[in-house]
């Protein structure tokens, strides 16, 4: 069955390098996200490894923890983590769960239930294993992404996106197209107009199903 935005996710124990923990006492009441790769040691996913510890700075000021998800194990993973750091330039003080009995990616619906891992993977064997996970802290999926082997994910956007999801979620708002913080947001159509301008004052009405507000500061 596959995982849908809004279902809760499983409370699976996992092995990671940092330890073994469930993924409900590990998320607490933060926001997480979960990215899984193919494979350790392998380029576009050292980048994108490199890219996360960068923005270690970013998630904390957003109360989200971040989890990689790889095939390979824990002693692999800590060997791993020098190369993710010499390329990204920043400690990856994220733990990065073993999933060597793809347990987590079938949960998560990052593979079919039949895959395996034959002597001698490659990559290839594991390709959808290539997935975002944004969860809130009522551990429900709230936003996936999933992307090819040979392309790199842009983690701007997935920073932009848990901006638009927690904005959201504080404010009872919708986020346009290109929305960035700081930018108008827009009005949900069940909230009339009356109750429109006592919580957020002066608003913009493009179309009457179309209305926009500044974003709430409070």
């Amino acid at each position: 069955m596959s995982l849908r935005i809004n279902d809760t996710i499983e409370n699976l124990e996992v092995e990671t390098d940092q330890g073994t923990f469930k993924l409900h006492d590990w998320i607490g009441d933060s926001w997480a996200i979960i990215f899984s790769h193919p494979k350790d040691f392998t380029p576009v996913c050292t980048t994108e490894f490199g890219a996360v510890a960068q923005l270690s700075d970013e998630w904390e000021k957003r109360g989200t923890k971040v989890l990689g998800v790889s095939v390979d194990s824990a002693d692999d993973h800590v060997k791993w983590k020098g190369d993710i750091e010499k390329v990204g330039g920043a400690k990856a003080g994220f733990p990065i769960v073993a999933d060597t009995d793809l347990k987590v990616a079938k949960a998560f619906d990052m593979l079919p239930a039949e895959a395996y891992l034959p002597d001698g993977r490659t990559p290839n064997d594991t390709a959808t294993v290539r997935t975002v996970y944004i969860i809130g802290p009522d551990k429900k999926l709230k936003l996936s992404m999933t992307y090819p082997m040979n392309v790199g994910r842009n983690f701007a956007e997935v920073l932009r996106a848990l901006d638009g999801l927690q904005t959201a979620a504080k404010h009872t708002v919708a986020t346009p197209a290109n929305w960035n913080v700081g930018d108008d947001v827009i009005i949900p159509a069940t909230v009339s107009d009356e109750d429109a301008k006592t919580k957020f004052g002066e608003f913009e009405t493009v179309l009457p199903y179309l209305r926009k507000a500044k974003q709430p500061t409070a």
